[in-house]
């Protein structure tokens, strides 16, 4: 500890946490998901998940990560902690110019994330007007805590006489009533917040304009997916406004948010009186690492996990400099942007990142054959044999195409502007690993609409 001690006095927060990265002190994404042991050097441990909770951090309730990449994993809820998150939330919602006259509400899924975003809210004495769930909180396929935590945060929040909204049920299909509570509360001269996932904005803006509802002055805050230029031009055509979030269930907390001055579609300040960021870099960079991966450590004495240069699977550019917006002023001064994930779609040995994916996803594809930004996604599955094939889902709603010219227009598109990746694509045309499927894209457990999604074990569909 004593040596740690000095080396913060002596190369700062950042400049130690590197120092212990070059050590072998960090966990790529498998390692701290227990998917991969941990192997430094001769030493070779196995993570399991209890072993990075806090135990300064007392447990109030459970929420549970959302499973984009994996199984989820629970996470303790410290209502000491949710009171920390409310101050930064506050000064956000301040210096986006949120007054009285402010309407919050969520759109989400049941569950421990769709609690904590209320009380965030609540903890500043802003206590959400509307609570809009995806899923039915009632079914009988919800699973019983999700069911009954709301009803008992409710209950509790009614006794102590300030009520929580409870939760209503509006599909992705029919956002109807959102937009419905949207319109009123601008036709009263407020301004409505929504929270909600960015693909579950787009399609509600998507929604608005076929039913001729304005939008002008709604806000919206977007996170649990990429903020693409794509997807936030959606938005604004309808009227609204959106700023980028970046959090996670792990660590309990928003990270990032988003600049009121932006110089990217994603720019976001980090809350670094909450976590710190390094990147490995050019030198020693680990596997499971990029070198653009953020690598996250929890600075909180309450934080739900002890987090020490922590891989999430996401990677972004780090830039540090005085926007001149409000954010900047408060001390948030580290940005980040093209915020992603550096998941591999892999099939026939070849391999290309997300990131490679998106630009085509959103920008070539519908410029070619029409639709938009949620119309096109990728799917790796395993066909019966074992072998990886790409699926590529195409939205009905898109028109009649041809599947070969469509499958030919993806593969040029990705093999562009680079020679690996135009020999990557040669061989995924040639074993024939394509295919295209009329289908919407597939929503996650948690109604996320990812670029990438994933069917491990799963065969092939006829």
């Amino acid at each position: 500890m004593g040596d740690v001690e000095r080396l913060v006095r002596q190369e700062g927060l950042e400049g130690t946490l590197g120092r212990l990265y070059e050590a072998g002190v960090y966990l790529t994404i498998e390692e701290f998901k227990g998917r991969r042991p941990v192997v430094r050097g001769s030493t070779r441990f196995s993570l399991a998940r209890r072993d990075l909770r806090n135990p300064r951090a007392a447990v109030h309730a459970f929420a549970r990560s959302g499973g984009s990449r994996g199984t989820g994993m629970p996470v303790p809820i410290d209502l000491a902690f949710i009171r920390e998150q409310s101050t930064n939330a506050c000064l956000m919602v301040h210096a986006r110019g949120g007054g009285p006259s402010w309407r919050k509400a969520n759109w989400t899924v049941p569950g421990g994330g769709a609690i904590i975003m209320l009380l965030i809210w609540a903890g500043f004495g802003r206590l959400p007007s509307q609570w809009f769930s995806q899923l039915d909180p009632n079914a009988s396929t919800i699973p019983a805590r999700y069911r009954w935590g709301a009803r008992w945060v409710c209950g509790l929040s009614a006794l102590v006489r300030r009520p929580l909204p409870r939760p209503r049920h509006v599909p992705l299909g029919d956002p109807g009533p959102i937009l419905h509570w949207m319109r009123d509360t601008l036709g009263r001269g407020e301004v409505p917040l929504l929270q909600t996932f960015t693909s579950s904005a787009v399609r509600l803006c998507k929604a608005a304009a076929e039913r001729g509802v304005d939008l002008r002055g709604a806000q919206f805050i977007l996170g649990g997916e990429p903020v693409t230029a794509a997807r936030l031009a959606s938005i604004r055509r309808a009227g609204a406004d959106g700023l980028a979030h970046y959090g996670s269930a792990e660590t309990g907390s928003t990270m990032a948010y988003g600049c009121l001055s932006p110089s990217w579609t994603d720019d976001s300040h980090v809350t670094h009186d909450l976590f710190a960021f390094i990147q490995p870099g050019e030198s020693r960079l680990a596997p499971d690492l990029s070198r653009r991966a953020l690598l996250v450590t929890t600075l909180r004495m309450r934080a739900p996990l002890i987090m020490l240069n922590v891989s999430l699977g996401d990677e972004a550019l780090v830039v540090r400099k005085d926007c001149g917006c409000p954010f900047a002023g408060r001390g948030w001064t580290t940005h980040l942007h093209g915020i992603r994930s550096f998941e591999k779609l892999t099939a026939g040995g070849m391999t290309f990142l997300d990131v490679d994916a998106i630009r085509v996803l959103e920008e070539e594809l519908p410029k070619r054959f029409g639709g938009g930004p949620l119309d096109y996604q990728l799917v790796e599955e395993q066909d019966r044999s074992g072998r990886s094939r790409i699926v590529l889902n195409v939205h009905p709603a898109v028109g009649p195409l041809d599947d070969e010219v469509v499958v030919d227009a993806f593969l040029r598109a990705l093999g562009a502007g680079d020679e690996a990746r135009h020999v990557m694509a040669l061989s995924w045309r040639q074993d024939g690993l394509v295919r295209v499927a009329r289908i919407p894209p597939v929503p996650t457990a948690t109604g996320k609409i990812l670029h990438l999604h994933r069917r491990p074990g799963a065969p092939a569909a006829p």
